[in-house]
């Protein structure tokens, strides 16, 4: 029944029946009775508009519902009401019917599957024919809705367990050939002798020139346990040397870490795997034993990681967190409604963790970013994210095929959903690089080359000249860098990494400002009894330092004099045994 003879009904029995809910025996109050229904008797009312059939019986009156007031009958229907409402009910849209198959649509793929079979130029297997038309369904759907066939669906797993069968390299493309950007450690590749910038122009005789770099990766994975022979050229051998591999599974390390400087520690994390949860754990356990000592504060960097496993996202983030919210999903189905939060113990007890971020950072990393930005766990660096938030389930279509469909969007404790968004950094830092100046032949003059200043009274040999110092110190460093030339070309952070330089400056002045929740709890050195604290630094006890203000003004040659017993500003900040000042009497 159309919505045209639905409305006519619903008019038609109005006029019948005034009021369904009509107190039973009750007198209705005289401001209820319209002037047409005054004086008439109960068959009247009944009687409804002209042209109507009287019931037979009366209906039976239902009781109103709990709290109904009743505020009268309604009159009958004018001709003009009833025509409005007609018009009303044949411009509204037919009500939606429970969704079926559309059989127009599939009579058209149906149309279109038969020309393509029939008039295409060539040939076509109906299986493939399938598959595209599968293919081209879910990409109408996001950019993230695919379906993977079994090379995809192999690749995938590959990815997020991060263990195949190869050889261990890092490659990439070099003249047309395939360049080993460095062996894995503990690798076929490594144990064969592989070095980094060593050409690879044949595998298993077949010529690398010409070949993608896909299809050689292709050829170089294969089961663990087979042989390969692989034909390479290096700048240091006259002719091309042929080593004989055997495959092996491969683990991909996600996590790299190092010391940037003492107790100072940096996490690289390339993207999320099944196993990067460990190996972040293991990761910060190196950093440690190679500091000696817990850490003062790290830098975790999530540019360019595309991200990857939901679940080792959660993991990374529990592991700087104690306690709280870290994401929850939100999708059509219940199994997609999700709420994840972190348990007790940070492995960085409480030391500052600066993240840096990009343009490239997507998806699992903006979980970790967006759950340590809420939480106030880290301060985050670098440029806007890329903005994915969604989440994308693999199901399994047969042993192998598979569906990577969206099934939820997920949202940062704050309840910030990120989706084409993305997470805007506490401090953006736009990359960029550092030039260095070049080295000025001419020293710049110091205290020691002053003629006739004071000694050091701190040293134990007190013959030595102070100006003398400096000398012996540029031939160690002079001989320090002949023992390691390599040490000598080293560039400084800023040269090579400038953001990470940056992140690194700023982690230092989390530490002296004690930032760190746990810092003010335990002194900066263990060693030494009497360190500074990061509270005492801030605050400093009575009969420190005078202010700066307090400071006689320094003559015309630089000497400060000390007739009203004031500490020059400059002489005021003492570093502690770890190296860290206090910042109230810097100067600065």
């Amino acid at each position: 029944m159309t919505k045209l003879q639905l409305a006519l009904l619903a008019l038609l029995c109005v006029g019948l029946a005034p009021s369904t809910f009509a107190q039973p025996a009750a007198t209705p109050e005289p401001e209820a009775i319209s002037p047409s229904e005054s004086g008439s008797d109960a068959a009247d009312e009944l009687s409804g508009p002209p042209g109507a059939i009287p019931a037979a019986t009366p209906p039976a009156v239902q009781p109103p519902p709990p709290g109904f007031k009743p505020t009268g009958t309604r009159p009958e229907p004018s001709v003009e009401e009833v025509q409005q409402a007609l018009q009303a009910a044949a411009a509204e849209p037919e009500a939606e019917e429970p969704e079926g198959l559309p059989l127009d649509e599939l009579r058209v793929f149906a149309e279109v599957f038969g020309r393509i079979k029939s008039d295409y130029v060539e040939r076509v297997d109906d299986r493939e024919l399938l598959a595209s038309a599968i293919r081209g369904m879910l990409a109408g759907l996001d950019p993230h809705s695919a379906y993977l066939d079994p090379d995809q669906y192999q690749d995938l797993q590959v990815g997020t367990t991060g263990e195949f069968g190869g050889l261990g390299i890092e490659v990439g493309m070099k003249d047309g050939f395939v360049e080993v950007i460095a062996p894995i450690d503990d690798t076929p590749a490594q144990r064969a002798g592989i070095q980094a910038g060593d050409l690879i122009v044949r595998i298993d005789d077949k010529p690398v020139k010409g070949m993608s770099l896909g299809d050689a990766v292709e050829l170089m994975r294969g089961k663990p346990g087979s042989t390969i022979e692989l034909t390479l050229t290096r700048d240091s051998l006259s002719k091309p040397l042929s080593v004989k591999l055997e495959r092996a599974v491969i683990k991909v390390a996600s996590v790299k870490q190092r010391i940037l400087e003492p107790g100072f520690g940096y996490l690289r994390v390339a993207n999320f795997q099944a196993r990067t949860t460990d190996d972040l754990l293991e990761a910060v356990t190196k950093l440690k034993r190679e500091n000696g000592g817990p850490l003062k504060g790290v830098v975790l960097d999530l540019r360019n990681n595309p991200g990857g496993v939901l679940n080792t996202a959660v993991g990374v983030s529990d592991a700087f967190l104690e306690q709280g919210l870290i994401v929850y999903t939100e999708g059509r189905l219940d199994d997609a409604k999700l709420e994840f939060r972190a348990g007790p113990d940070d492995v960085l007890d409480g030391a500052p963790l600066v993240v840096l971020v990009n343009g490239g950072s997507a998806s699992a990393s903006e979980i970790v970013a967006g759950a340590l930005q809420d939480q106030r766990r880290a301060l985050i660096m670098g440029n806007e994210t890329f903005g994915k938030g969604s989440v994308q389930t693999i199901i399994p279509v047969d042993e192998r095929t598979a569906l990577k469909l969206t099934t939820a969007r997920y949202y940062t404790p704050a309840g910030r959903s990120i989706q084409a968004l993305g997470i805007v950094p506490d401090i953006i830092l736009e990359r960029g690089s550092l030039t260095l100046a070049a080295k000025s032949d001419l020293a710049p003059l110091k205290e020691a080359n002053l003629v006739r200043h004071l000694e050091d009274n701190n040293g134990d040999d007190g013959d030595q000249p102070a100006d003398e110092a400096p000398a012996d110190a540029a031939d160690a460093d002079a001989d320090a860098d002949a023992a390691d030339p390599k040490q000598a070309d080293d560039k400084p952070l800023a040269a090579e990494d400038y953001q990470l330089s940056e992140a690194l400056n700023v982690l230092k002045g989390l530490v002296i400002l004690g930032q760190a929740p746990r810092a003010s709890e335990r002194p900066l050195s263990h060693d030494d009894a009497g360190a500074v604290t990061a509270e005492e630094a801030v605050m400093p006890a009575d009969g420190a330092a005078a202010p700066a203000e307090d400071a006689a003004a320094p003559t015309e040659d630089g000497a400060v004099p000390a007739e009203n017993g004031a500490v020059p500003a400059e002489d005021a900040a003492v570093p502690a045994e770890d190296g860290t000042v206090p910042t109230e009497n810097t100067g600065n």
